[in-house]
């Protein structure tokens, strides 16, 4: 695809070291955390500013070459595989923070910079920036950004599209734009921020951005709710809501992943309980955040939880936390392959979505362990299987397929946060339907007519038919 023009101009404009095409580089930058989906790129750049970045799209929407956009590839849709080839462009180069402006409560960054690294300097500077994804640790702003990643925070706090104000992005012409700014109130023209927010690259490359910051919360207090019936751990989180409290985090572990994060880092939970809550306030005001654990304890109490443990000081609120942030890590133990999913549903749905999986799981003869945001709906069904075993795999997608039906007919989604990508596509038109299919790829001709940016995202060349489910 990349003819020797187009690579004897990438190397005299970014230098031999990064411009890559060799094997090795290829190999290593054709997958993403994404399990079972592996594709070559014919090249890969690595820009240092955004003239370089403005350079590689001219050359390759003069070229038609298609251009995936990537930080470190933590994403689970596909979303930085190149399944059409092309350029892989990896933004990790591009990794300053710019600055923490306190004044105006703002920080500006270079997309490579590393999402841990950016929320140290925020939280030494006495601020704070909520979105705080699983893979923080790993993975890189531009990333974030371009998925609208959420985290264990989103309940109280937002995802990242509520903390995005202003963008620096080169479209596919290789023309520059900038959104937004320093601003909290902007209504000139349409929302072109938001709009890129959540993307998935299809759109353009984010060069630059600028959030919003907060004050940190001073105080913190965290507590565990264990429950022997699930429909008692789903009526907590609905009342907890119907009562005007919003937690910092409300988070959900079923049996199954529970007894494996528990054999795993022996943390001396019960695993003789069908659900558990994990919840944690914070806030400015010791009084008030004492106030709302008290009365969230009296909550679960009342709906039938069979005990209520809260955290005597920071290093146990840090053990009870690792139950929930370890779930992935410790499911992945189990067998050689771990499909993560992230089907959502309206909270009040959350007893019916998890029963349902539970029943999914047994007709395809699965092991399928459940965990997530019960505050937002946000539930994590996560099969553990073996790529090699092509039979199993065919029942993990029917499954899934199943699942996200269920999601749909609850009056949820089938992504709350992982993003569309290759993965999801088939079943986009499942949830937005035929018109709202039309309008997103009239939105995507407009910024590239020319379909360079991460084709083969987003919109499948066939929608799965949706599946009707005998009971």
């Amino acid at each position: 695809m990349l003819n020797e023009h187009v690579r004897q101009s990438l190397r005299q404009r970014l230098g031999d070291a990064y411009f890559r095409d060799d094997r090795e580089t290829l190999v290593s930058y054709s997958y993403d955390a994404t399990p079972m989906l592996q594709h070559l790129p014919d090249g890969v750049v690595f820009p240092a500013n955004t003239e370089e970045v403005a350079f590689v799209l001219r050359l390759a929407n003069e070229h038609r070459i298609p251009i995936v956009g990537r930080g470190s590839g933590t994403n689970l849709c596909g979303g930085t595989v190149a399944v059409e080839g092309g350029i892989v462009m990896v933004m990790n180069r591009m990794n300053k923070l710019l600055e923490i402006d306190t004044d105006n409560l703002t920080a500006t960054f270079q997309p490579g910079l590393n999402t841990k690294e950016f929320h140290l300097a925020v939280e030494a500077k006495g601020l704070f920036y909520p979105p705080d994804p699983s893979s923080m640790v790993i993975s890189t702003l531009g990333g974030n950004i371009m998925e609208c990643a959420g985290g264990l925070r989103g309940l109280k706090y937002g995802t990242t599209k509520d903390y995005v104000i202003g963008l620096e992005a080169v479209l596919p012409s290789g023309e520059v734009i900038r959104t937004g700014g320093k601003l909290y109130k902007d209504v000139a023209g349409y929302d072109l921020t938001k709009l890129l927010v959540g993307s998935e690259g299809t759109l353009a490359i984010i060069t630059e951005a600028t959030v919003k910051l907060l004050a940190a919360p001073v105080y913190k207090k965290t507590m565990l709710a264990l429950y022997t019936d699930i429909h008692a751990a789903a009526r907590s989180v609905s009342s907890i809501i119907r009562n005007r409290i919003v937690p910092a985090t409300l988070e959900f572990i079923d049996n199954p992943t529970l007894r494996v994060v528990e054999a795993y880092n022996k943390l001396g939970l019960p695993t003789d309980m069908e659900a558990v809550l994990l919840i944690e306030q914070d806030g400015v005001d010791e009084s008030v955040v004492a106030k709302d654990m008290e009365e969230m304890i009296r909550i679960c109490r009342e709906e039938g939880a069979a005990s209520v443990q809260m955290a005597r000081d920071a290093d146990e609120a840090e053990r009870l936390m690792k139950a929930r942030r370890s779930a992935l890590s410790t499911l992945s133990r189990i067998r050689p392959t771990t499909i993560l999913e992230d089907a959502t549903v309206p909270r009040s749905k959350i007893a019916d979505m998890v029963l349902e999986i539970n029943r999914i799981a047994k007709k395809y003869d699965l092991q399928i362990c459940t965990f997530g945001h019960a505050g937002d709906g946000n539930l994590h069904p996560t099969c553990t299987t073996d790529a090699r075993d092509a039979e199993e795999i065919h029942r993990v997608e029917l499954a899934f397929e199943e699942i996200f039906e269920a999601a749909i007919r609850f009056g949820g989604t089938i992504t709350g946060e992982h993003g569309v990508g290759t993965v999801k596509a088939p079943y986009l038109e499942w949830k937005v339907g035929e018109a709202g299919i039309a309008l997103m790829r009239s939105l995507k001709l407009a910024f590239d007519p020319n379909n360079i940016m991460n084709p083969g995202k987003m919109f499948a060349k066939e929608s799965r038919k949706r599946v009707v489910v005998n009971r």
